[in-house]
């Protein structure tokens, strides 16, 4: 039998829209856009509003360059897509600031010099935002003693942020500006 017979008699796919409107609340501003379903947050927020803090570091999640504030949680941007988020809150190293001032931890991490490149700087910025935050809500990590309150020594401060990766190993620095903005 012919095999181009055999697929003679299937009807064509109908073509679905694969866009879709959303509202995303991005910086304190609410903007209604037209995204791809396959487009990432990371995507919509370099390609749509021009915020280029967030980085595209492996694309799969591991390395935390990407890492921005949704609904307050620290989140890789990266692996979300845009359409999932429509009336999400999303906060990129660009809005931490209020105008001039700088957010304690953007503050922190200059008078520290807790960067070597930048490149990874915007998204352990905006991690150790979420970080501190979940900390003082008494969200335990793996580095938290059972049934104890948390206290961000230089340990815990460590494990919290080890979803980050600094390929020029600022390490040292960044726990400094992390324990500054603590005390």
């Amino acid at each position: 039998m012919d095999s181009l017979a055999l697929g003679a008699d299937l009807e064509p796919e109908p073509v679905v829209d694969a866009h879709s409107a959303v509202t995303l609340y991005v910086n304190g501003e609410a903007t209604t856009l037209t995204v791809d379903h396959r487009t990432t947050v990371l995507e919509t927020l370099r390609e749509s509003f021009g915020l280029t803090g967030a980085k595209k570091g492996c694309d799969h999640g591991q390395c935390g360059a990407c890492t921005v504030l949704v609904d307050g949680r620290r989140v890789n941007s990266c692996l979300l897509l845009a359409v999932a988020q429509n009336g999400a809150t999303i906060t990129t190293v660009e809005g931490l600031a209020d105008g001039e001032s700088l957010h304690p931890v953007q503050r922190a991490f200059v008078e520290r010099d807790a960067l070597q490149c930048g490149f990874c700087t915007p998204g352990q910025i905006c991690s150790a935002v979420g970080m501190l935050r979940e900390a003082a809500d008494g969200h335990p990590s793996h580095a938290t003693e059972p049934d104890s309150p948390v206290v961000l020594d230089a340990d815990e401060i460590r494990e919290r942020m080890s979803g980050n990766l600094c390929r020029c190993g600022a390490y040292p620095r960044i726990v400094e500006a992390i324990e500054d903005v603590i005390e």
